[in-house]
């Protein structure tokens, strides 16, 4: 059994391993969990789902951080999604005997939600954009790429799971400096940042406060990693 785990960002791949992994290749961080960087989206993921699945994987996981939807889903959270719904509102749910060892193994370590999570095509950037997000579709939290992954283990008959952590809140409203720095695949431009703050000092306090949940999401997902040789094992639970 491989357990195939797709993560859009660096950011979010550092709380696995520390090796480099190129877009469009996957590598073995241990010997049965094989590892692919997407980079932002649907697309991009359904492309990397699509090579774990063709190197051997059995199983998917689609790891990293989400957005808020619900005010009940603090920065650092876990979210564990039982229930997928993707941009044409059409619904999915995740491998139950999966959630259920998962939430059983993983709720002891951490502050554990299960529920609903909504497909964007795009950055939820604005609380008023994520209040009416979550009045539509009544999902608890947003990703680019989690349905993607569960199309590709769908299609392909692969045991699929979710996992994670909340970084901003529902109440939060997205630093401009973040949309300004980000490239194509979503990571930010170091410089393009600095460069926006120097000259909209204004946007400082809420690029620390997200990089305070940032680093929140990340601890979590940090601890999970720690639990992924039992977490991948569930056949018989």
């Amino acid at each position: 059994m491989i357990t195939g785990i797709v993560v859009a960002l660096p950011e979010e791949l550092v709380t696995l391993t520390n090796k480099r992994i190129d877009k469009g290749r996957c590598i073995f961080i241990a010997d049965r969990l094989l590892l692919a960087c997407s980079g932002v989206g649907a697309a991009n993921a359904k492309t990397a789902a699509e090579l774990l699945a063709s190197k051997g994987a059995t199983q998917l996981i689609s790891w990293g951080c989400a957005g808020a939807l619900s005010t009940t889903l603090k920065p650092g959270d876990l979210f564990l999604p039982d229930q997928l719904l993707d941009v044409d509102d059409v619904s999915m749910t995740v491998d139950a005997a999966w959630h259920r060892h998962a939430c059983r193994l993983l709720a002891p370590i951490t502050r554990l939600h299960p529920g609903k999570l909504a497909e964007t095509a795009s950055i939820i950037s604005a609380s008023e954009e994520k209040r009416q997000l979550h009045t539509f579709t009544k999902a608890q939290a947003v990703d680019m790429e989690t349905v993607a992954v569960a199309k590709v283990a769908d299609k392909k008959k692969l045991p699929f799971l979710a996992i994670r952590a909340i970084v901003d809140p529902a109440s939060m409203d997205m630093p401009r400096a973040i949309a300004y720095a980000a490239n194509a695949e979503g990571v930010i431009v170091m410089g393009k940042l600095g460069i926006f703050v120097a000259t909209h000092p204004a946007e400082l306090p809420k690029l620390i406060r997200l990089g305070l949940y940032f680093n929140a999401a990340k601890s979590t997902l940090k601890r999970v990693a720690q639990k992924l040789d039992s977490l991948s094992v569930f056949g018989a639970v």
